[in-house]
């Protein structure tokens, strides 16, 4: 039925439990069965001592970078509010909206490109010698948002608003399903799955596609040996257009 493009198709969401409803209730919508199968786990960070030290002198920055929601939620309960003259940026469409849930509306984003890379090429982030910035995100994760920020002469320091942790993926309930998509938000769940699913992966990744929210993760992913990789735009917005193109193509 046009009106359920994705009727009769069962599509596996990875992400987070507490992150995954959105899309499970689109897919739903659009007729799909979603299937959860988190494979991150996200908890508060360790150090809360030294979160709400942060928090405490927040003020002091010129700019904070959320690089994920989970970075603005548990950053945000943190700081209460943010602080007066403090401008704010986000990496992708998620964190500005999940800003925006918190009334912050002006935010330094990327039109296009939702990474890194994307926000480092804003006029915004060009000249920034001298300034203190806060970049708040889970326990690691890559290096060149601070080292670049660093090379342009900010004093740059990290703040550990979450941790992540892997789940563990039941394998066989897995396959029960006879999942007819996959879908991948994280590079770090990508390799979970690749581990998990151990000498099962084989049939998987030559058989089932693989929808991810970004090329880096689709290069990753063609490097572990899927075969039908579709990258989409980002966001729940992107990963269903790219099911409902895909699903169109079954029918004909």
């Amino acid at each position: 039925m046009q009106d359920l493009p994705l009727a009769n198709l069962n599509i596996v969401v990875t992400r987070p439990r507490d992150q995954a409803a959105g899309l499970a209730r689109r897919i739903t919508t659009l007729g799909g069965s979603p299937l959860l199968f988190p494979l991150l786990e996200i908890a508060p960070a360790p150090d809360q001592a030294a979160l709400h030290e942060f928090a405490q002198h927040a003020g002091q920055y010129q700019l904070l970078i959320f690089i994920s929601p989970n970075a603005v939620h548990y950053g945000m309960d943190a700081l209460g509010s943010l602080p007066a003259g403090v401008r704010v940026a986000a990496v992708g469409q998620g964190s500005m909206l999940a800003l925006r849930s918190r009334g912050i509306g002006q935010v330094i984003v990327p039109a296009e490109q939702f990474d890194s890379e994307g926000l480092l090429a804003l006029p915004e982030l060009q000249n920034v010698s001298g300034w203190r910035i806060a970049i708040l995100r889970g326990d690691g994760g890559r290096e060149l948002l601070g080292d670049t920020l660093k090379a342009r002469g900010a004093r740059v320091e990290f703040v550990t608003c979450y941790q992540r942790s892997k789940t563990k993926l039941d394998v066989a309930a897995f396959l029960a399903t006879h999942p007819d998509a996959i879908t991948l938000t994280s590079s770090e769940a990508l390799a979970h799955l690749d581990t998990a699913l151990g000498a099962a992966a084989a049939a998987l990744k030559a058989a089932v596609p693989l929808f991810v929210s970004h090329p880096r993760i689709a290069a990753a992913a063609g490097a572990l040996g899927w075969q039908r990789v579709l990258p989409t735009a980002s966001g729940d917005d992107g990963l269903c257009a790219g099911l409902i193109a895909w699903a169109a193509q079954l029918t004909k």
